[in-house]
C-alpha cells in the first residue's frame, strides 16, 4: 500500500514550507496561552493563588492530551477518507482547538477556563498527531534530521511569535486568545489545501478494539522505542520545569521590572540559538547518519543552562542561559525526531506510535506542576526547580545511550 511504503522521494521546498507554517500555527496556539495568557488569566481570577490555579488548569489539560494524542493517531491510521488519512485530523483538530481558545476568551471563572483549555488540548493534540506523522509518512530517512530541525524551529518560533502577538500586537486577554485561534486555523488550512495526502484504500484488519489493544507498545519487544520514549519524556520534563514558571520566575526571583518584556527578550535569544542549533545539527546528523552524539551534546547544554539559573537567579545570567538552552533544544529536536521515527514498531501504526511518543511531550505538563508545587514551597524554590530540570535532562542523556539500532 502506497500510504504504508517507506518514503524514497525527497520532499521539496514548497511542501516543507507549508509543513513548517502548519507547525508554527500549532505551537503558537499552544505556547502563547501557556507562557502568557493562562498565567495572566490565573492571576486575574485567583490572585495570590495564581500558581495553584495555573498548575491545576495546565495539569488537567495535559491529562486530556495524554489520551487525545494517541487516540487521534490511532484513528487517523484507520481513516479511509477520500481527502486522505491525516488531513481531516489536521484541520478538524485546528477547528476544535480554536473553539477551545474562544471559550477561554470568554471565561470568567476557573471552571470555564479549565474546560476551554481541555478543548484546546484535545483539538491541538489531534492536529499534532497528524502533523508529526508527516516525517515518517513523507520524508526519507536521509532528510529527516534536517526536516526535524525545521519542525523544532517552528516550535520555538511559535513560542516567540505567540509571546509577541499577545504582549505587543494584541494586549487584551480575549483578543490574544482569538488571534491564536484564527492563526492556527489559517495555518492548518494552508497545509491541508495545498499538499497531497495519501489515501488508505481499505481499513486495517482487526477493528477498533484490536487497534486499541495496540496502543501499548511493549518495551520488551521494542526496547529501542522504549529507551527513546524515556529520553524524550525526561527532556520534556526538564524543559517543563525550566519554562512553565518562567514568567513568575522573572517577576518573583529576578525582580525584573517588566517580566513580560523580559520574557520576550529571553525568547528572542532562545529562538535565535535554537534556529542555529537545529539547522546545523540537522544537516550534520543527516550527513553522518549519527544521532546519539548530538542528543548527548544537547543534554549537556540544557543542563548547564538550568544550573546557571539555579545558582545565580539574575537577569544577566538569564541572558546567558537562554541561548544555551535554545542551542541545546534546537540540536535535540532536529536529531531526536529523526531517531524516534527510525525506531517506530510498525508502518501501519505510525500515527498511533507517534501519538505514544507525543505523550512524552504532554505527560510532563501533568507531572511538572504536581512536582513543582512542593519544590517551590519546600525544596529550594526556583533554585530547586531548575536543579530538578538539570537532573532530568542529564538522565535523559543516559537513557539515549541504551538505544542500539541507531548510531
Amino acid at each position: 500500500m502506497t500510504a504504508l511504503a517507506e518514503p524514497r522521494t525527497p520532499v521539496r521546498a514548497g511542501w516543507t514550507t507549508l509543513l513548517f507554517l502548519a507547525n508554527l500555527g500549532l505551537w503558537l496556539a499552544f505556547y502563547a496561552p501557556i507562557q502568557v495568557l493562562l498565567p495572566r488569566q490565573a492571576e486575574l481570577l485567583a490572585g495570590a493563588d495564581k500558581e495553584v490555579v495555573f498548575g491545576a488548569v495546565t495539569g488537567i489539560g495535559a491529562a486530556v492530551s495524554v489520551v487525545a494524542n494517541p487516540l487521534a493517531g490511532m484513528l487517523s491510521d484507520r481513516t479511509t477518507s477520500r481527502f486522505g488519512r491525516r488531513h481531516p485530523w489536521t484541520l478538524g483538530g485546528a477547528l476544535v482547538g480554536a473553539a477551545g481558545l474562544a471559550v477561554l476568551a470568554a471565561a470568567g471563572d476557573v471552571v470555564t477556563m479549565t474546560v476551554g483549555w481541555c478543548l484546546v488540548q484535545a483539538g491541538l493534540n489531534a492536529m499534532l498527531a497528524s502533523l508529526a506523522t508527516a516525517l515518517p509518512d513523507r520524508v526519507p530517512v536521509a532528510q529527516r534530521a534536517r526536516i526535524g530541525g525545521l519542525v523544532g524551529i517552528s516550535q520555538m518560533l511559535g513560542t516567540v511569535a505567540g509571546t509577541l502577538v499577545v504582549t505587543v500586537l494584541i494586549t487584551g486577554l480575549a483578543g490574544g486568545y482569538l488571534a491564536c485561534a484564527a492563526l492556527v486555523v489559517l495555518a492548518a488550512a494552508a497545509f491541508v489545501l495545498r499538499t497531497p495526502d495519501a489515501t488508505l484504500p481499505t481499513k486495517p484488519a482487526g477493528g477498533l478494539a484490536a487497534a486499541a489493544r495496540r496502543l501499548r507498545v511493549s518495551p520488551r519487544r521494542y526496547p529501542d522505542f522504549a529507551w527513546g520514549w524515556g529520553c524524550h519524556f525526561l527532556i520534556n520534563l526538564g524543559n517543563a520545569f525550566g519554562t512553565l514558571y518562567l514568567l513568575f520566575f522573572l517577576g518573583d526571583a529576578v525582580r525584573h521590572p517588566d517580566p513580560e518584556t523580559g520574557l520576550l527578550i529571553l525568547m528572542g535569544l532562545y529562538g535565535a540559538a535554537l534556529t542555529v542549533g537545529g539547522v546545523v545539527a540537522g544537516a550534520l546528523s543527516d550527513r553522518t547518519g549519527r544521532r546519539k552524539p548530538y542528543i548527548l551534546t544537547s543534554c549537556a547544554l540544557m543542563a548547564l543552562a538550568a544550573l546557571l539559573l539555579a545558582a545565580w537567579p539574575t537577569w544577566i545570567l538569564a541572558l546567558c542561559a537562554a541561548p544555551l538552552l535554545g542551542l541545546g533544544f534546537g540540536i535535540y529536536w532536529a536529531v531526536a525526531l529523526a531517531l524516534l521515527t527510525q525506531v517506530l514498531p510498525a508502518a501501519a501504526d505510525r500515527a498511533k506510535d507517534l501519538g505514544v511518543v507525543n505523550i512524552a511531550n504532554s505527560l510532563p505538563q501533568v507531572v511538572a506542576p504536581a512536582l513543582a508545587t512542593p519544590v517551590l514551597a519546600h525544596l529550594g524554590g526556583y533554585a530547586g526547580l531548575f536543579t530538578a530540570s538539570a537532573v532530568a535532562t542529564l538522565f535523559a542523556g543516559v537513557l539515549v545511550t541504551r538505544v542500539r539500532g541507531v548510531a
